[in-house]
């Protein structure tokens, strides 16, 4: 039988009250590992390039390099690492800029410690969690006409078409055909989008397309493995 891996983790706040706190409590729960700690945003970024975590658990008011700076770099140089945001606040203008700069989650400190242990999973599985109140924030944003962003995944042009195909269903074949590209380019295509999306198969590559709004319906497909 075997064990599933710990989700790898760093915690980067600049309070050491609040960091050392965190990585007390991240250590009570199972399947999660902290690996490092950072005290601001460039050495969360040095931390990451070093140990190669699952998530990063961000805090965004930092000195030097931000929080939602260092997101960007996170996420920009390490695709396989993603971000789940713990902040004091959830306003508009915070929450746009760390979805914008990538982050997959975004919960504020009122968080309970089971909404933070799912939070984590979530995200190294691929998939987002947003606070209730973010959620809120963000719908009062997209209803005054303000973008509201998919996180910053770095997906090119072609990789979005792929994405879309994926997310309608097809097949490789048939992504080969509608886009007129050979079968190992789509795969090429598509190990570059589980990379950049976090996603480790064609499912979670699905939802990452649902929740990200690449998703497009339309289309009459069949299906095969990468």
């Amino acid at each position: 039988m075997t064990t599933q891996a710990s989700i790898r983790v760093i915690v980067a706040d600049d309070q050491a009250a609040v960091r050392e706190g965190l990585v007390l409590l991240l250590g009570t729960m199972p399947g999660i590992t902290v690996v490092a700690e950072a005290g601001d945003g460039a050495e969360a970024v040095a931390q990451v390039a070093e140990h190669r975590p699952d998530v990063v658990l961000m805090d965004l008011g930092m000195p030097n390099v931000t929080g939602a700076e260092a997101t960007s770099r996170v996420r920009r140089d390490h695709p396989g690492t993603q971000v789940v945001v713990l902040t004091t606040y959830a306003s508009e203008d915070l929450a746009l800029e760390a979805l914008s700069a990538g982050a997959l989650g975004y919960l504020t400190k009122s968080a309970t410690k089971d909404a933070i242990a799912r939070a984590l999973s979530a995200a190294a599985a691929g998939q987002a969690v947003l606070d209730p109140g973010v959620q809120r924030t963000l719908i009062q944003a997209a209803t005054r006409g303000r973008p509201v962003p998919a996180p910053a995944d770095g997906l090119t042009v072609r990789e979005i078409d792929v994405l879309k195909l994926i997310a309608a269903g097809c097949g490789n074949r048939d992504i080969s055909r509608r886009l007129f590209i050979s079968e190992p380019t789509v795969k090429t295509h598509i190990n570059r989008i589980f990379a950049k999306t976090g996603s480790k198969d064609r499912a979670q590559a699905i939802r990452y397309a649902q929740q990200h709004r690449y998703a497009d319906t339309d289309t009459d497909t069949d299906t095969d493995p990468v």
